[in-house]
């Protein structure tokens, strides 16, 4: 018999199912501005409207939070995770997300687990206002595990050049606001699966992996209602590396965000892994977001305004004189 490339571990008729499974449902994410279908070679997006207008965009994946999902045959949330960690980013700009793509790649194409990969993406590029106009499928037998799956993806946003948040109007005085997020987000995870071992002991009355497996907070919503109103002299996206690392990254030279940790509110679930890993504190802080998702810096006038807005918005701190970057007291 011949060999041919399904004999080789790769299958193409699965692919094509997993492409019938999810066009329909992409295709619901396009708006007048994408200008082809899934299937071209390439994605094609028109720009209209800005005066100045500047592309902004970031790559991310979500880590070994995908082992849990994949152990615990979750996995509507993963599509979330991938486009929230890569929209997250460019918002920390003022851009809108403009569209998105992804990449999957697995030992052995499954159409159903790719379709409901796929399918979290869509829900997610729908929350946010952004297309889903393209991506790629890999099958790579001996490079992945039957089962094994890695999820990637690209999101592009545009801003205008006059409006792009960057830190440098952040001044002694500015207040720093956090929101909330919705759990460990996409982060630290191979630190988490070394303290909690049995995704299926019950936690707060469900199985650990549900908790675990809450997708990351999308900010777009919260973030644009905020800028509607008034403007913000810095936002950050507390991923790997937690508030210790990416606070410091929107601070100019001579000042520092002085967080008072007493006023952060601590999930359950990471109290619980600090206590049962026996982690340090401060190791804590500088590898998950301890609940604080994303912080915004704006000027002190603003302050009340940007918590009125936003339901769950609390202040942690303020900008002060100094040449540390960060302070945590």
């Amino acid at each position: 018999m011949s060999n041919t490339y399904k004999s080789a571990g790769v299958d193409k008729e699965e692919g094509y199912k997993t492409v019938d499974k999810i066009k329909t449902a992409v295709a619901e994410t396009h708006n007048k501005n994408v200008l082809n279908n899934l299937g071209s070679f390439g994605a094609f997006y028109e720009i209209a409207g800005y005066k100045n207008p500047v592309l902004v965009s970031g790559t991310d994946g979500v880590g070994t939070k995908l082992k849990v999902a994949l152990d615990s045959k979750k996995y509507d949330s993963i599509g979330v995770d991938c486009f929230a960690m890569c929209a997250n980013d460019i918002i920390c700009h003022g851009a809108k997300p403009l569209f998105f793509l992804d990449y999957l790649a697995c030992g052995k194409l499954d159409a159903d687990i790719a379709a409901e990969i796929v399918m979290g993406m869509v829900k997610a590029c729908k929350d946010n206002n952004c297309a889903l106009i393209g991506g790629e499928t890999a099958e790579m037998p001996g490079m992945y595990k039957p089962g094994d799956y890695d999820v990637a993806g690209f999101c592009v946003g545009i801003v205008e050049k006059d409006q792009i948040i960057d830190g440098s109007k952040i001044k002694a005085g500015c207040k720093i606001i956090a929101l909330p997020s919705s759990g460990f987000h996409s982060n630290g995870f191979s630190l988490v699966r070394k303290v909690f071992t049995d995704f299926n002991e019950e936690f707060e009355g469900k199985p650990l992996y549900e908790t675990l497996l809450v997708p990351t907070r999308l900010y777009y919503q919260p973030i644009h209602q905020i800028l509607e109103e008034i403007a913000l002299c810095g936002i950050a996206h507390i991923t790997g590396g937690g508030i210790i690392e990416n606070i410091p990254r929107i601070i100019p030279e001579n000042l520092c965000a002085t967080i008072d940790t007493s006023k952060i509110k601590i999930p359950s679930v990471m109290l619980e892994l600090e206590k049962r890993g026996n982690i340090d504190r401060l190791e804590m802080y500088g590898t998950f977001n301890m609940g604080v998702g994303m912080v915004v810096v704006v000027d002190e006038k603003h302050a009340d305004k940007v918590l009125n807005l936003i339901d769950d918005a609390y202040e942690i701190g303020e900008i002060t004189e100094g040449l540390e970057k960060i302070q945590l007291i």
